[in-house]
């Protein structure tokens, strides 16, 4: 039995998550529309600024107002009163064309087992309780969730997962700083196959100063597991602070450009106006946000819906 993902109440905290951001865009799209009835060439060029100073993006921002003016060109005639309604179906299109969105349940049912998730990402994007509260969804709906830290290259990075581990009550497999990053997801996925867990999720060092680095890390990280599960990490989730706008985008570029990351999470989109970003970082780097936080309680990762994220945004 799958979790409803857009129930009333989590409609209402998404819709309370990203009011920041929906007050900006709205403040913004009031001004460049202000005495015009008919959508133009001057409200499309508003609108441009609009979108790229929402954190949207540039590139984002040029292919979402090629689509509303062939939209224009077609239909001749097209009021400003439609504008909002016409941006939130031309976004969401573009979206699910570039594979932005996808609708999903926290049970994994059509999914390997052991399913191992890889995480990526800087320090102080909320890495640690983006994964407590994964581990948290899981264990929820029915699922054994076993977590491995793998970052090694802080203390502070392990300390804190075995801290959330013990609020959330799933065991952790941790063998303390300096530890070979390989060797604890090594040990993590042999655990996980001797306790026939569901879940893996193993948390790796973000180091962006040396991308050869990271990247020779994470491969071998990959590697090795793959001794214990062949097709492991199935996920490969990279974490971005959204608050950090187009700085995110520029992680998503270095990650992406290190592994294959598969997935995206974006956290802190309650705190921030620059909620537009998670529609120019799914559609430029054509990976799925699969999940977004707005919020610090564990209920507030939500599955990632871009209908949903698309009309809390613009409604």
């Amino acid at each position: 039995m799958a979790f409803s993902i857009f129930s009333r109440d989590k409609k209402e905290k998404l819709d309370e998550g990203l009011d920041k951001t929906r007050k900006s865009v709205f403040s913004k799209l009031s001004k460049a529309i202000v005495g015009k009835s008919k959508v133009d060439d001057e409200v499309l060029d508003n609108l441009e600024e609009v979108l790229v100073t929402s954190d949207v993006g540039v590139e984002t921002t040029v292919r979402i107002i090629k689509r509303i003016e062939e939209r224009v060109a077609r239909d001749k005639y097209m009021g400003t009163s439609e504008l909002n309604r016409i941006l939130k179906e031309e976004i969401a299109e573009l979206l699910q064309e570039n594979n932005g969105g996808t609708q999903g349940d926290w049970n994994l049912s059509d999914s390997p087992k052991p399913y191992v998730i890889m995480v990526v990402g800087v320090n102080g994007v909320g890495k640690t309780t983006t994964i407590a509260k994964l581990a948290y969804k899981f264990k929820k709906a029915g699922k054994h969730v076993l977590l491995g830290a793998a970052d090694t290259f802080r203390a502070a990075a392990v300390d804190q997962l075995q801290i959330w581990s013990e609020r959330v009550d799933v065991p952790i497999v941790a063998q303390g700083m300096g530890a070979d990053p390989a060797s604890v997801a090594f040990d993590t996925l042999e655990s996980a196959v001797n306790r026939n867990a569901d879940v893996v999720i193993i948390d790796t060092a973000g180091r962006l100063h040396n991308k050869v680095n990271l990247m020779n890390e994470l491969s071998k990280i990959k590697k090795v597991m793959q001794k214990i599960i062949p097709d492991a990490p199935h996920e490969i989730l990279l974490i971005l602070d959204a608050s950090t706008g187009q700085n995110a985008i520029e992680q998503a570029r270095q990650f992406t450009a290190a592994t294959e990351v598969n997935a995206l999470a974006l956290t802190k989109l309650d705190g921030t106006a620059k909620g537009g970003v998670v529609i120019g970082i799914s559609e430029q780097f054509k990976v799925p946000v699969k999940y977004i936080g707005i919020g610090e309680k564990m209920e507030d990762l939500q599955l990632f819906d871009r209908t949903e994220f698309v009309d809390s945004l613009f409604s």
